[in-house]
């Protein structure tokens, strides 16, 4: 079986630079299907620790038959953050407190999600708390709701997976660094009409309200990768289309945005696929991901 890097250097499309941030004369590429709503969102957080050390955080909110539901894993590797295993735990209720022990540390994690708003998806917007201690020392401070805490943890975000089903237009808003603004992203992959969807399928992308590029027979083009240029950053923006054109029933497409950590630095799948062929282990190094994985909707 061929590696995914060996696909992605065939079937690419031509590497260019796109400064999403300044002008563009391309237009909005407006969706004339609602995007999909994400029915589970992983956020991955590297907080510091005042020892010397890092701990991993991982926060999945997800939609469930009670409503929105949270689960909190704490590890030291990111792939160990992919696996739900022991250290995985569901908080079940809108509000409280839980305490459990893991790399060798206490945690303890406290929440209020009871008076939460949701704009788009089970991760609340407003009005929530999320808060997370090691050893005593606050290492995660998320929401609105802890404006009378005078400590500010250092952490940041490194990994933000969403997942879909159904539909063929998809949003959300992404930050690739510390220092950068908040992007509206959208992900259209179809045609304008039902038949051209259906036989000619087209994927485009948009930042800010601005096409950045289009990528047209897919059937052709299902695997590639498109560089574009923002925050002063060079992001590889990737996909998988495959198993979502070609299986009936079960099949699902990935994208994703990875940004490199240097202008000279090679394409990362290049640098690393030789080995593994896996979105979740290329995710082990510290630049900042934006993962999409869309299913088609059950029968």
């Amino acid at each position: 079986m061929r590696s995914i890097a060996s696909c992605y250097s065939e079937h690419a499309i031509k590497v260019s630079d796109s400064y999403c941030s300044g002008p563009s004369s391309q237009a909005y590429l407006s969706p004339n299907v609602a995007p999909s709503t994400p029915n589970t969102v992983k956020c991955i957080y590297k907080a510091n620790i005042s020892s010397q050390w890092h701990i991993l955080i991982t926060l999945i909110w997800r939609n469930n038959l009670n409503g929105q539901g949270l689960m909190i894993n704490v590890g030291e590797s990111l792939s160990a953050q992919s696996k739900l295993d022991s250290n995985s735990h569901q908080l079940r209720k809108n509000k409280g407190s839980k305490s459990f022990k893991s790399c060798n540390s206490e945690i303890e994690v406290f929440w209020d999600v009871s008076n939460a708003l949701y704009f788009n998806g089970p991760e609340p917007s407003s009005r929530f708390s999320v808060m997370v201690l090691v050893d005593s020392e606050l290492c995660l401070l998320l929401g609105d709701m802890n404006e009378e805490l005078q400590a500010t943890p250092k952490f940041s975000l490194v990994s933000r997976s969403e997942n879909f089903t159904g539909s063929t237009v998809y949003s959300t808003k992404a930050q690739f660094s510390d220092t950068g603004m908040a992007h509206d992203i959208l992900i259209k992959c179809s045609g304008e009409e039902e038949e051209e969807r259906r036989r000619n399928p087209v994927l485009s992308v948009c930042i800010d309200q601005k096409k950045i590029f289009q990528v047209k027979r897919l059937r052709w083009n299902f695997r590639g990768n498109q560089v574009i240029f923002l925050d002063g950053l060079l992001v590889d923006m990737m996909w998988d289309l495959h198993d979502w054109l070609f299986k009936q029933t079960s099949g699902c497409a990935v994208f994703m945005f990875r940004t490199r950590s240097g202008l000279d630095s090679k394409l990362w799948l290049e640098e690393k696929c030789s080995t593994s062929g896996s979105f979740e282990q290329e995710k082990e190094r510290a630049e900042f991901s934006l993962l999409f994985c869309a299913c088609k909707s059950p029968d």
